[in-house]
């Protein structure tokens, strides 16, 4: 019995070793994603893109932008000379909070009455959100602080009020950020996963080389594998789109049409995906292995679940690759925010650029490994 178990042993360590593949994403794959995790995930939000409203224009307001500025959490991005303005640079997310000060904020200063000064915070992310608005309370302290030391004097009430206002998420609930946010990454994990396995298996079964060699296009094969899919993953989304309104009152301001219709670019480009994955695996466990490597690194660093202004710029630049990381901005942007295609279009050629490129690449692979 002993000899017998120790030659079985012996033949799957042999085999092992054969499979060179298998063998380089059990060690790689781990020791890849400890390495870039560990260094990109941050929940130390910083820096974040902050546009002024500065009516005032005077030296005391500068200050206040310049104590904004000195605490390190948020960037001066640029100023604008309306409240319209600072609403179209937050729904396009150049900005994700904005600096108001009002003209009458040196008079009331000088009068000893009480300055106040307004900080709009983009509140979908509220982990970013809750940084925000206590960096914000803090400078107003300093200010306030050195307003006293100036004048020598001891006012009744405090110098200057810091208000915050917190757009689209005002009671900061995680669920108002997360749910929406489930949609694309369970997206991502059936159509990649699913896609891919499901070649391979028919790979494994040797039934796809007798689809080849049928009368059918290799074009009209793949539509053909791809396209329930498709269906399937509009179904996963409607479900979730209402459970999350009923069990979480998730709010859905804008137009329900346009996100179902942003969202088949970025179906295809899973579902590209998951075929590139096929080409390269030979059997159904590499498939598994390489869909959740690259599964893994679109829940970590697309903003759905840790803030992209906590990251460093390499993890923002990875993040940047992954098509998931643009569906989240047409997701919330049109759920939370109820905004239109006009602040989405860039994140709406990205995913179709993506979409373009991964069906371009997984059909030469694909044509390329049948052949």
């Amino acid at each position: 019995m002993i000899t017998g178990f120790a030659a079985m042993l012996w033949k799957e360590f042999i085999q092992m070793r054969r499979d060179k593949f298998t063998l380089a994403m059990m060690v790689g794959i781990p020791s890849i994603q400890l390495v870039l995790f560990g260094y990109a995930i941050r929940t130390e939000v910083r820096h974040v893109p902050m546009v002024v409203l500065d009516e005032s224009r005077t030296a005391e307001s500068r200050q206040l932008i310049d104590v904004m500025r000195n605490t390190g959490n948020f960037d001066i991005v640029g100023m604008v000379q309306s409240r319209d303005e600072i609403r179209v640079r937050i729904e396009r997310g150049s900005a994700h909070a904005a600096l108001v000060i009002p003209p009458d904020y040196l008079r009331d200063i000088k009068r000893g009455r009480g300055a106040t000064a307004q900080v709009i915070v983009d509140a979908a992310d509220p982990l970013s959100s809750s940084a925000a608005i206590s960096t914000a309370s803090l400078a107003a302290q300093v200010t306030s602080l050195s307003i006293l030391q100036e004048s020598g004097a001891a006012p009744q009430t405090p110098p200057l009020d810091v208000r915050v206002r917190p757009w689209y998420n005002p009671d900061l609930k995680s669920s108002t950020f997360i749910v929406p946010g489930i949609i694309g990454v369970l997206l991502a994990m059936m159509l990649i996963l699913i896609t891919s396995m499901a070649i391979v298996r028919e790979r494994e079964r040797g039934t796809l080389e007798q689809l080849v060699v049928t009368p059918i296009s290799k074009t009209a094969l793949m539509l053909g594998k791809i396209v329930p899919f498709i269906v399937v993953g509009y179904v996963q989304m409607t479900v979730i789109l209402v459970l999350g309104k009923v069990l979480f009152d998730i709010p859905i301001r804008g137009s329900v049409p346009l996100l179902y219709l942003l969202t088949m670019a970025y179906i295809v480009a899973n579902l590209a995906l998951g075929m590139l994955v096929s080409t390269v695996t030979k059997t159904q466990v590499q498939a598994m292995q390489l869909s959740f490597f690259l599964i893994l690194p679109n829940i970590l660093l697309s903003g759905f679940m840790f803030p992209r202004d906590a990251m460093p710029e390499v993890a923002k630049w990875l993040g940047n690759a992954l098509p998931l990381t643009y569906y989240l901005n047409i997701l919330r942007g049109v759920l939370l925010k109820g905004i239109g295609m006009s602040e989405l279009w860039q994140d709406t050629l990205a995913l179709c650029a993506f979409a373009a490129g991964l069906i371009m690449l997984s059909v030469r692979r694909f044509t390329k490994t049948i052949g």
